[in-house]
């Protein structure tokens, strides 16, 4: 391979603010992985946001990618499944598989598609240093025709239309608005643009807590939620105090701590097969490898009020919550998913065309 830019690349990045600032550029913020695709002729690489190649767990896309990209570019954009006419970041990461043979079937069963909104090389040019608005521009014009499951990102210098796509988009499984700089250049893994999020608070029980690497502080909460039949549901963690803060925790929490996980709605957490029926704390994951989740049980009695953005098949919250205080006028059990809002639903075809 030899292009202008040469992996690694790491992506530019956004820097998190309230509202959708004005005289901007607008895409929507898309839920999947982030990657940087390098063509030149027959070879396609597709590099994350560490730098690590994603290349062996869609091979659907790199096919896709040989027919309908430039022969030599390199694109930056988001790797996304969509499932019932929205994103699924859950049937994403079942993709990232040691076993070839599992990661293939995934890809005929749940096949991905590419999203581009950048564009970092054509042919022999680099386009780091060249406007984003030219950049836009050379994206239309390389990807006009493109089919899926390669698509153009939709865009706009429309506040309006960007605080639109924010209510709307959401129903479809996105994350909110990127806003860029016009005139500025490719800037990489800097905070150079700018994202706007939803951001909801919700009413959970902390049910128990994991001790911070650094030593015996609290490093996250463990937090839930009261299903339908009255099962409490763990559906994400705490876990962004200041160090002096995870130590008034683990005081704070004593009087609710148990000797064991006996009598804890979670108690089976260590039996792989319980994962299956309930959500619970410690799931087997690719991800978690060897890591110690093993956690500490607090009777599911106190309430915490978090902020969260969205949640991820309505089960659990897609990122890390974050503590806003606790909640001594509510109880346990009056904290159950019926109080969270959700969003209207909208089809991701809308945005992108069919995925099919």
């Amino acid at each position: 391979m030899d292009l202008p830019v040469m992996p690694p690349v790491k992506p530019m990045l956004a820097k998190s603010v309230a509202s959708i600032p004005p005289d901007l550029h607008y895409e929507a913020k898309w839920d999947g992985f982030r990657a940087i695709v390098f063509r030149d002729g027959p070879e396609v690489e597709l590099g994350s946001r560490t730098g690590k190649p994603l290349t062996r767990y869609f091979p659907e896309l790199v096919a896709a990618l040989k027919e309908r990209v430039p022969e030599r570019c390199v694109l930056d954009g988001e790797i996304v499944i969509a499932l019932n006419g929205r994103l699924d970041f859950d049937a994403l990461t079942e993709r990232i598989h040691p076993a070839d043979s599992r990661v293939r079937t995934l890809a005929e069963r749940t096949p991905a598609s590419f999203v581009a909104f950048d564009l970092l090389a054509l042919d022999d040019a680099s386009l780091l240093d060249v406007p984003l608005t030219d950049r836009r521009a050379l994206l239309v014009r390389a990807l006009s025709g493109t089919t899926a499951p390669v698509h153009l990102a939709p865009a706009t210098t429309d506040i309006e239309v960007a605080r639109r796509w924010f209510e709307q988009y959401e129903g479809a499984g996105l994350d909110g608005v990127i806003a860029k700089p016009p005139a500025g250049r490719y800037r990489q893994d800097e905070r150079a643009m700018f994202k706007i999020k939803h951001e909801r608070t919700a009413d959970v029980v902390v049910a128990g807590y994991r001790f911070h690497k650094s030593g015996p502080v609290v490093g996250s909460l463990l937090l839930g939620l009261y299903d339908d039949r009255g099962t409490l549901q763990h559906v994400g963690v705490s876990a962004a105090f200041p160090m002096k803060r995870r130590a008034e925790l683990v005081e704070e929490l004593a009087p609710l701590r148990m000797a064991d996980a006996a009598g804890h709605p979670w108690a089976a957490w260590s039996e792989e097969s319980a994962h299956e029926t309930a959500r619970l704390p410690g799931a087997p994951s690719r991800w978690s490898g060897k890591k110690d989740l093993s956690w500490v049980p607090l009777r599911p009695e106190r309430v915490a009020e978090v902020a969260y953005d969205h949640m991820e098949n309505g089960a659990r919250f897609r990122h890390t919550a974050r503590f806003r205080r606790w909640r001594p006028d509510r109880t346990a059990e009056s904290c159950t998913y019926a109080q969270l809002e959700e969003p209207v639903g909208y089809d991701l075809a809308e945005i992108l065309g069919p995925q099919s």
